[in-house]
């Protein structure tokens, strides 16, 4: 058997980490912000933006209380 055939065969899970960091950065800020935001925003005292973020969270599955 050639062993260039067999080190170029792809090995499961190792996708991700061919990808590299700079591309995952811009996922990962947009991820952060969306979850603090709405962590934040649940919390609030305003009545609209808490009661808008307690109904998403019931419309998502999210158990809020």
């Amino acid at each position: 058997m050639n062993n260039a055939h067999i080190s170029s065969l792809a090995i499961p899970g190792s996708v991700s980490s061919s990808i590299p960091i700079t591309r995952k950065m811009p996922a990962v800020a947009l991820l952060a912000f969306g979850l603090l935001t709405l962590y934040f925003v649940g919390f609030s005292m305003a009545p609209a933006a808490h009661n808008a973020t307690h109904d998403t969270r019931h419309a998502s599955g999210f158990p809020c209380h």
